[in-house]
C-alpha cells in the first residue's frame, strides 16, 4: 500500500525527538483530524447513496423510466405496442396507463387532479402502491372503482365507499359547446 519512501516520511514526522516533541502532537492531532474527516465523509456519502436509491425506488415505481405516447390522439393497439416494448432485452416491466387532468368532486367539495387508469391487475402488480395503501384493499378495485391518494381523501373528506365524480375538459363537441366527460366512481 506504502512505498519505502513514503512510510519514511511519515515515520520521520511522527516519530518525535527529545527538543521536537511538540511538532510530534501537532502532527498526530493532524492526522487524527484527517481520519475522523474522511470518515466522516464515507459515513455521509454512504447515507446519501442510499437515500438517492431509495428516492429513485420511489420515483420509478409509479412513473417508470419510459413514457410512450401518441403524437395526436389515442395510441392505436396499445396490447401490441405493450407487447414490442417487453421483446426488448432488459425491459422488466410495462404497464399500458391513460392519463389527463380532471375535476374531482365528492359532496363535501372539489379540487383538480391528475388521473391515471390502469388494469387492475397491472395496479395489484405495481408493489410500491399495493404495499401503501392506508385504507380499503386493491382486491375490491374494478372498472368503477377508484384508489384515491391521501391527500386528496382529505381535501375532498372520502373514505373508503364514498362516491367521487371526475369531469374531463375532453368531451363530446356539441351545438352548444363541448360537453364534459362526466362519470362517478366509488373509492376503494
Amino acid at each position: 500500500m506504502f512505498n519505502a519512501f513514503e512510510r519514511m516520511v511519515a515515520f520521520r514526522y511522527l516519530r518525535a525527538r527529545r527538543q521536537e516533541g511538540f511538532v510530534s502532537v501537532i502532527a498526530i492531532f493532524s492526522l487524527l483530524g484527517i481520519a475522523l474527516g474522511v470518515a466522516t465523509l464515507i459515513i455521509v456519502m454512504s447515507v446519501m447513496n442510499g437515500f438517492r436509491a431509495d428516492l429513485l425506488a420511489r420515483i420509478l415505481g409509479l412513473n417508470g423510466d419510459l413514457g410512450v405516447y401518441a403524437l395526436s390522439g389515442g395510441l392505436g393497439d396499445f396490447d401490441a405496442a405493450a407487447q414490442k416494448l417487453r421483446d426488448i432485452p432488459g425491459v422488466t416491466r410495462v404497464t399500458p396507463i391513460v392519463e389527463g387532468q380532471v375535476m374531482a368532486t365528492s359532496e363535501t367539495g372539489a379540487a383538480g387532479a391528475l388521473v391515471r387508469g390502469i388494469r387492475p391487475d397491472d395496479l395489484r402488480s405495481l408493489p410500491l402502491l399495493a404495499n401503501h395503501i392506508i385504507q380499503g384493499s386493491l382486491a375490491d378495485f374494478s372498472d368503477d372503482g377508484v384508489a384515491v391518494g391521501d391527500r386528496l381523501a382529505r381535501r375532498l373528506g372520502l373514505a373508503v365507499g364514498s362516491p367521487i365524480t371526475l369531469l374531463s375538459p375532453e368531451g363530446t363537441a356539441t351545438a352548444f359547446g363541448t360537453m364534459p366527460r362526466v362519470k362517478t366512481y366509488r373509492v376503494v
